[in-house]
């Protein structure tokens, strides 16, 4: 919650998760009405009834719910400050969806899902993946930092699938995990100007997934004047 307070002290937008579940259940039974996610079936989406602001700016918190395959009932809370155009807007939806409500819901969920799975995937995969269980400091600010690396890496790892899934539609189904294990190990060279410039980028022919990832680095890399190629000259 400071972190989120210090960004909107300072005039920026947050659309992002808030850290506790207790807290998700809780501000859950305010919910007048669920609905089903038509994306994803099984999730119910609610907005939560709040009096009295926690935040140093006025918040939407979406209440999100679904059931593990043990039975177990989650919950999540969604908090933005976007209005119900933005999100739609960033989604490249017509705004008269505006008038939905319940695709508006289904927007600021959807927009929050496109970081990288759903609110419901477990983080495990994700510190599994990058091996940030493997990495302690024993100072808190080193830790901090750790973990603020562990995030960048995250989301670097989560756009790289977003560009190459264009092209390489195999790479949708694949996780943090695999995206690190199978997609970024693939073998292969950068060849450098006399400048030190990227001049070529060199993939490994004979790993399907290094050919699968040549076209989209190609459209990529285009307009930086960079070849990528599979070992031909």
């Amino acid at each position: 919650m400071n972190g989120i307070n210090w960004l909107l002290r300072r005039g920026y937008h947050v659309h992002c998760k808030d850290i506790s579940s207790k807290r998700a259940a809780h501000y859950g039974l305010s919910v007048r009405e669920w609905v089903s996610d038509p994306r994803r079936p099984g999730r119910e989406l609610g907005w939560a009834l709040v009096k009295s602001g926690d935040y140093a700016r006025p918040v939407r918190r979406l209440a999100l719910r679904w059931r593990k395959r043990n039975g177990q009932r989650c919950h999540a809370l969604l908090i933005s400050t976007l209005e119900p155009g933005d999100v739609l807007r960033l989604l490249g939806e017509p705004p008269e969806k505006g008038a939905d409500g319940q695709a508006v819901m289904s927007a600021y969920a959807r927009l929050y899902d496109g970081r990288g799975g759903g609110v419901e995937i477990d983080i495990k995969e994700s510190k599994q993946g990058l091996g940030v269980t493997k990495r302690r400091k024993k100072s808190f600010t080193g830790q901090q930092m750790v973990a603020l690396l562990g995030q960048l890496a995250h989301n670097v790892v989560v756009w790289a699938k977003r560009w190459l899934s264009a092209d390489a539609p195999k790479l949708r189904k694949y996780g943090v995990q695999r995206m690190v294990r199978d997609v970024l190990s693939v073998s292969g060279f950068v060849e450098l100007s006399k400048s030190g410039a990227i001049k070529r980028v060199v993939l490994n022919g004979a790993s399907g997934l290094g050919r699968a990832c040549a076209k989209a680095l190609r459209l990529l890399l285009e307009e930086e004047h960079v070849r990528v190629t599979l070992g031909e000259t």
